[in-house]
């Protein structure tokens, strides 16, 4: 039997994972690993588990049919590696929460896309939430500021994880159609773990800094830098991964992703009790104000796919 409480609790233990492995992630990078690197090591990690897991307990589902490798290889590269790497770009220039709004903005992009390209109908609030999604950033951005206040590439990156992130809801939306949410985000990490593998060979990675013990930004307390990248593997990706998934048992897809858009309220929070990073109240303003229209997207579509499930397994 559905237990929508139990869906609310796990959507929202998912968002407050993702949020610290923000904050996690920007220590990581500030200690010296690149993104490159560290998107490599939090795809790779996840797909090993992920295909251990499978392994173990479902092993018949791990085999992808020939005409699935296209839209499975779209997807890891795409929606997962790129997604990735650029939101990493993104927090090493921006505060955490800051380029969540700009990355979250993708259910916009997803409806824009609907309407112009595939010409379903979409209803009215699409056009108040595009207003409140512009109109927000640019409180976000403060361009009042002399050209703005954030780094303009941090803030580009942000805006292409979105475009990425958007092309991971559609190929998932599409890829659920034959396949179950679980095995497609698995191949989908399989994927991506195979485009690093070619673009940042592991022979070139020097494995002995992950013993190298960084600060956490926590009174003098360091840690090895294995254990956060342990965590960016484990309770950044696989577990809330899971917990995304289980929601789905009690809730409507629409209704999951809609609770998730509070991880950049969290990523903010997190960052703000951790590394002290501030945001100025217009800031603050801009990102309900993104979040509103966000929401509104969200149930735009009059017509939407039979299972949407991926919508709630965005790979930040």
């Amino acid at each position: 039997m559905p237990r929508p409480a139990l869906g609310y609790a796990t959507t929202i233990g998912a968002a407050a994972l993702f949020a610290v492995n923000g904050t996690v992630s920007t220590l990581a990078l500030e200690a010296g690993v690149p993104p490159t690197r560290l998107t490599a090591l939090r795809c790779t990690g996840a797909a090993v588990l992920l295909v251990a897991a499978l392994a173990v307990a479902a092993p018949a589902r791990l085999r992808p049919a020939r005409r699935e490798l296209p839209l499975l290889a779209g997807l890891g590269v795409v929606g997962v590696a790129l997604t990735q790497f650029l939101y990493y770009v993104a927090i090493g220039r921006l505060p955490v929460g800051i380029a969540l709004v700009f990355e979250m903005t993708a259910p916009v992009l997803i409806a824009l896309y609907v309407w112009l390209v595939r010409r379903e109908r979409v209803r009215r609030r699409l056009w108040t939430a595009l207003l409140l999604s512009l109109s927000g950033l640019v409180f976000v951005a403060e361009v009042w500021e002399g050209g703005g206040s954030l780094d303009p590439l941090g803030v580009a990156a942000g805006l292409a994880a979105a475009v990425c992130l958007a092309t991971y809801y559609l190929l998932g939306e599409r890829g659920t159609g034959t396949r179950d949410p679980v095995t497609l985000t698995c191949w989908g990490f399989v994927a991506a773990a195979a485009f690093w593998a070619v673009v940042a060979p592991w022979w070139r990675f020097d494995a002995a800094v992950l013993t190298a013990r960084v600060p956490v930004s926590l009174g003098d307390v360091t840690a090895p830098l294995w254990l956060l990248v342990a965590w960016i593997v484990v309770l950044g990706a696989v577990v809330p991964f899971w917990l995304s998934i289980a929601a789905l048992r009690h809730l409507p897809a629409t209704t999951a992703g809609l609770v998730a858009t509070v991880e950049p309220v969290f990523a903010s929070v997190v960052a703000w009790l951790w590394v002290e990073q501030v945001l100025t109240g217009w800031q603050v303003l801009g990102g309900v104000v993104v979040l509103t229209g966000i929401a509104l997207a969200q149930t735009a579509r009059t017509a939407p796919a039979p299972a949407p499930q991926p919508e709630t397994l965005a790979p930040s």
